[in-house]
C-alpha cells in the first residue's frame, strides 16, 4: 500500500504514514504524533480537505485558525522532549455542518486556552486567539471529563444550510 502523500500549495510533500487521515464529503480528521511538524501537516491536510469540499474561499482563514490552534495543542499540552516531540497526541477534525466549517483540535493538555489581555508590542507569543477570534464566527473550547479539550472555530461557507458540501445539479 502506497504512503499517502499531501502536497501544500508551495509545493512541499508532506508524508502521513504515521498520521491516520479520513476525508469524507463532510468531514476531515488528521492524527498528529506531535511533532514539529504537526503545523505543516495540518496546513497541508486542511488544503486537501478545502479543496475536496470546493470551499477555496475559505483558504486563508481556515489555515490561519488551524494553524494557530495545532500550533497552541503542540505548544501548550505537554512539553517536548530534546527531539521536539511532545509525549501527546494531537486531533484535527474539520466537518462542514450546514453553512459552516467547523475546525476542531483535540489535545491531552489541561490548560484552557486564554485570550490575553494585550500583548506586548515586541512579545513573540498571545496574538493566535486573537486571530482565530477575529477571523471566526463563534470559537470556543470544551473540556473533557478525563483529560484534554477540544478548541474550535467555525467559518460560514457562503453555503445555504441545505447544502452540507454536495454538488448539485
Amino acid at each position: 500500500m502506497p504512503v499517502p502523500v499531501l502536497t501544500s500549495s508551495q509545493g512541499a510533500a508532506v508524508s502521513l504514514s504515521a498520521h491516520p487521515a479520513t476525508l469524507s464529503d463532510s468531514a476531515a480528521t488528521l492524527r498528529l504524533s506531535g511533532t514539529r511538524q504537526g503545523c505543516a501537516q495540518a496546513r497541508a491536510f486542511t488544503e486537501r480537505a478545502l479543496s475536496h469540499w470546493r470551499l477555496d474561499q475559505q483558504r486563508d482563514d481556515a489555515l490561519t485558525i488551524v494553524s494557530e490552534l495545532v500550533s497552541n495543542a503542540l505548544l501548550h499540552a505537554r512539553p517536548c522532549d530534546a527531539d521536539g516531540a511532545a509525549d501527546t497526541e494531537v486531533l484535527l477534525k474539520l466537518t462542514l455542518r450546514g453553512p459552516h466549517l467547523l475546525c476542531a483540535v483535540t489535545d491531552s493538555g489541561s490548560t484552557l486556552p486564554v485570550c490575553p489581555q494585550t500583548p506586548a508590542p515586541l512579545a513573540e507569543h498571545g496574538r493566535g486567539l486573537r486571530i482565530v477570534d477575529a477571523l471566526a464566527e463563534h470559537w470556543g473550547w470544551t473540556r473533557h471529563a478525563l483529560k484534554g479539550k477540544t478548541v474550535w472555530a467555525m467559518l460560514p461557507t457562503g453555503r445555504g444550510a441545505g447544502c452540507e458540501g454536495v454538488a448539485t445539479a
